[in-house]
């Protein structure tokens, strides 16, 4: 069973893809490289998770400069064997291109944040079919661009393993219908698509991918498995911009007032740049201190017998007057009741 604790986060490898498509279509490098993950010391480290909302807003960037089609078409292009690490392997060195892709489901998570992207393989007489399941919406350009490049990736790697071009008998893509599509057909090789189906997918001769690969090595597919389950257990997934600012905030808070100017120091950030950024993720300073205010005062009521003036005091609070009126604006409650809950709690 393959682990699941890397959600929310893609592979450094699938990033350095990304971000090399919006450098080719000419995103400017400072409208994305402030992004966690988007360091180059993160890039380059094959261990290195990035979280999936940095990835989604360099897609962003990139088909705000060209096309979703042309996107996809581009990171296919450039998706040579090995750009995606072990996953490239596992379809490549398989029996056949069905055992192959197989694996590849299995071990998406190498590659994807598989709680927002999956793959379904379903076989029906003489076909078979590869969805990618992504419920994001239609009308996204970015959500576009993963559909139907995950679409291209899988036909490109399949062809790899079986050594010839296999040409898919039908695609369906969650997409509206684009002005222009002919990237498109240029990428799976036919005019068969359909547009706005309800899930992305290829489907082709059941007779292609069950055909043994040239150059299948027995065995070889077992160590590749063992590599990618390594791989996960080894990964590293960076946190998220905003967990990584509240925990500055929190230990700012521990040893007393927190400023703006403290915690940007701590982040290695200017001010301006800080607010920025807190705006970028929809809150605000004076909300995050807030709310760290509040939790903090929570767990003095709850955890210890200070009295209320003290606990005022030791959260900026004038006195236990405004302590009452900070509580009952959070909970609609008083200081006192508060606390007893929390006793009750715990017993």
């Amino acid at each position: 069973m393959v682990s699941h604790a890397h959600q929310g986060t893609t592979s450094s490898a699938l990033t350095r893809l990304n971000v090399k498509a919006a450098q080719l279509v000419g995103v400017p490098r400072h409208t994305y490289a402030h992004l966690l993950g988007l360091a180059r010391e993160h890039l380059d480290d094959d261990a290195c998770r990035t979280p999936a909302a940095s990835i989604i807003r360099v897609l962003e960037l990139t088909t705000g400069q060209a096309p979703w089609t042309e996107t996809s078409l581009l990171m296919a292009r450039e998706s040579a064997i090995g750009t995606l690490g072990v996953w490239d392997y596992l379809i490549t060195s398989a029996a056949t291109p069905l055992e192959g892709i197989r694996d590849a489901a299995t071990y998406l998570s190498t590659v994807l944040d598989t709680r927002t992207d999956n793959l379904r393989i379903t076989e029906d007489g003489d076909r078979i079919t590869l969805s990618h399941i992504n419920e994001s919406d239609l009308s996204h350009p970015a959500a576009c661009a993963v559909r139907s490049y995950a679409l291209g990736v899988y036909q490109r790697r399949l062809g790899e393993a079986a050594r010839r071009d296999l040409v898919p008998v039908h695609v369906a893509l969650a997409a509206e219908t684009p002005r222009r599509h002919d990237a498109l057909t240029r990428m799976y090789g036919t005019r068969a698509i359909e547009f706005e189906a309800p899930v992305s997918s290829i489907t082709f001769l059941a007779s292609d991918l069950k055909a043994p690969n040239p150059h299948a090595q027995p065995g070889l597919s077992a160590v590749l498995r063992d590599h990618a389950d390594r791989t996960l257990a080894s990964a590293i997934p960076l946190r998220d911009w905003l967990d990584l600012f509240r925990a500055a905030l929190v230990s700012a808070h521990d040893e007393g007032a927190p400023t703006l100017t403290d915690v940007a120091r701590r982040l290695a950030l200017s001010t301006r740049t800080l607010q920025r950024r807190l705006d970028e993720h929809g809150t605000t300073w004076s909300a995050e201190v807030e709310a760290v205010r509040r939790d903090h005062i929570t767990h003095l009521l709850h955890d210890t017998d200070l009295t209320f003036d003290a606990v005022a005091t030791r959260s900026g609070y004038a006195d236990a007057r405004a302590l009452r009126r900070a509580v009952h604006r959070w909970y609609g409650t008083t200081p006192a009741t508060l606390r007893r809950a929390g006793r009750l709690r715990s017993g």
